[in-house]
């Protein structure tokens, strides 16, 4: 782990988080304080873990020798380092271009809102607007659901209001056509767009998928996002089906999804050979970023792109619920 990288986290750390996560670990396991911060310096020299990894993983709960399995926040950075030309991820960092590079890939209309007077754009968003009854404005640099809005055409006055709704934001944006999820998913929660992240590393020219990870909304939450009140659980990489029980970020495990009552642990994707090579083909668009987390959304006519990360959100991964053995995955990303 490099120097500089653990003297910029040192930097940017939340210390009263890190106090608060200190303070949980103590009363769970009664260990000193002083021993858990200790611990954690020597996690984060040694396997790149930060505190929330630390915590997230149970890492104080796990032998030097099983903290060695575990891919950390710095693993997955230097992943970044070492697969993706930085020159390239404009391509993941705005839906706009996203949409434009990865078009054969989505499977629904869209178009872009610019920031700028342009009429061939916004003859283009009309045209959108005018088709579906549901539209998904998305900010072009947004993450985690944060910004995305679902308007319903029915409640603006014609497409021209509805898209003066979104331009006045002044600021990019993108309009796509609603998800129609295949209903085997939405048997485990209907109200979000449940995906799956899978993650790829291109090789030599050659697109491996790495791992995947079930991401499923919960009660009143519209989003399926771990970070924001969703729920995960791993995915068998190969034959699309889900592992174990899932866990939300609180640590709570849930074998029966608690709205539906859906039984979560041996759910099996429909078309998931058809997933797999959706995100083999994509990660050859940009075979220059070679290490992508995907998330895939399962329509009713087959796999789609909702989007590409080039960050992937390795704190989906080796929660204890999903290592009862106390190993990590980190040999599945030594392709």
């Amino acid at each position: 782990m490099k120097i500089s990288y653990l003297v910029k986290r040192v930097l940017a750390m939340d210390f009263k988080a890190m106090n608060a996560r200190i303070d949980g670990i103590h009363k769970k396991t009664g260990k000193n304080k002083l021993f858990i911060l200790g611990d954690m310096a020597v996690c984060a020299v040694r396997y790149g873990a930060g505190y929330m990894d630390y915590d997230l993983f149970e890492m104080y709960d796990l032998t030097a020798a099983q903290r060695d399995t575990y891919i950390t926040r710095g693993r997955s950075n230097d992943l970044v380092r070492k697969y993706n030309d930085r020159s390239f991820s404009h391509y993941f960092d705005y839906k706009d271009e996203f949409d434009a590079r990865f078009t054969e890939y989505l499977h629904r209309d869209w178009a872009p809102i610019t920031d700028q007077p342009n009429e061939d754009d916004k003859e283009r968003a009309l045209k959108v607007i005018e088709a579906h009854d549901v539209i998904f404005a998305k900010p072009v640099d947004g993450s985690c659901g944060i910004g995305v809005e679902r308007l319903l055409t029915k409640d603006f006055e014609n497409a021209e209001a509805l898209y003066k709704y979104v331009k006045a934001y002044g600021k990019r944006y993108v309009l796509e056509e609603e998800i129609r999820q295949h209903p085997k998913v939405s048997s485990i929660y209907p109200g979000s767009i449940n995906t799956v992240r899978i993650v790829t590393i291109v090789k030599d020219m050659v697109p491996h998928v790495i791992c995947a990870y079930f991401r499923i909304g919960n009660s009143g939450n519209a989003v399926d996002n771990f970070n924001h009140g969703g729920m995960v659980t791993p995915v068998d990489e190969v034959t699309g089906i889900v592992k174990y029980p899932a866990m939300d970020k609180t640590k709570v495990v849930y074998e029966d999804h608690p709205v539906t009552g859906t039984h979560i642990q041996g759910f099996e994707f429909p078309d998931w050979e058809k997933a797999r090579e959706l995100v083999k083909k994509a990660a050859m668009e940009v075979p220059q970023m070679g290490y992508v987390g995907w998330d895939v959304a399962f329509g009713v006519d087959g796999p789609l792109l909702v989007e590409g990360n080039d960050f992937t959100g390795h704190d989906l991964y080796q929660l204890k619920p999903h290592t009862p053995d106390k190993i990590g995955i980190y040999h599945k990303f030594l392709v």
